[in-house]
């Protein structure tokens, strides 16, 4: 497990409140300290929530909008993915948008890459909820290949999807390391819902009540 990682509360999700932090002036983010590969536009709110090649679920037009920062290598990302589910279609009005982290362990990457080819192919959620079906942490290459082709996916047509659209997943995953570091995350998994970070894995529960007082905030 990455010591960066923070371990839910399951039984007391009223207690996550107090781990948020209020994300004031999102819409004013300065380009102090961003990193040398990344461009000052790649920092702001608007990219954050509304860029163009990040994969998004929920209801693309929901009024709510949750920015989840994750790996595939992640165990508490991985016990999100059901109770935030459940939230997204009970409730029918969020905008899911989906940060590929890959920063826990060497094979994060190569799951990455092909979830975001598997964008190419209009595919992304089906390759996302494959690779995160997986349990425990340390996933192997050959652990997500055969959890891909479960899931119905030609290994040998995704894997040269992502070598052709290489340079630009490339891109779209530094520059979400480079949002992440300038929003000051530490580790996986990480949301944001509305104007509040939340840097802990929630319950179903803890997605409600977040997303509650997210609407009563705005």
């Amino acid at each position: 497990m990455d010591d960066r990682t923070t371990k839910p509360s399951a039984d007391k999700p009223q207690a996550l409140i107090g781990r948020r932090q209020v994300l004031a002036g999102i819409a004013a983010l300065s380009t102090a300290g961003v990193p040398a590969f990344a461009h000052a536009d790649d920092l702001s709110a608007e990219m954050i929530l509304n860029d163009p090649d990040a994969p998004v679920g929920g209801n693309p037009a929901g009024s709510l909008t949750i920015v989840s920062f994750f790996d595939y290598n992640c165990p508490f990302c991985k016990s999100t993915v059901e109770p935030l589910g459940k939230v997204l279609k009970s409730d029918g009005d969020i905008r899911l948008v989906y940060k590929d982290w890959p920063i826990l362990f060497p094979t994060s990457p190569y799951a990455a890459r092909l979830a975001l080819a598997a964008k190419h192919q209009n595919r992304y959620e089906e390759a996302y909820t494959a690779l995160m079906g997986i349990d425990g942490p340390r996933v192997s290459e050959d652990r997500m290949r055969e959890a891909l082709r479960a899931g119905g996916f030609d290994l040998a047509q995704l894997e040269a999807t992502a070598e052709k659209r290489k340079s630009e997943i490339s891109t779209l995953l530094e520059r979400n390391n480079a949002q992440a570091e300038r929003l000051g995350l530490r580790g996986t998994p990480a949301f944001l819902i509305g104007r509040y970070i939340v840097a802990s894995a929630l319950d179903e529960a803890g997605f409600r009540e977040v997303v509650a007082e997210a609407r009563k905030a705005s």
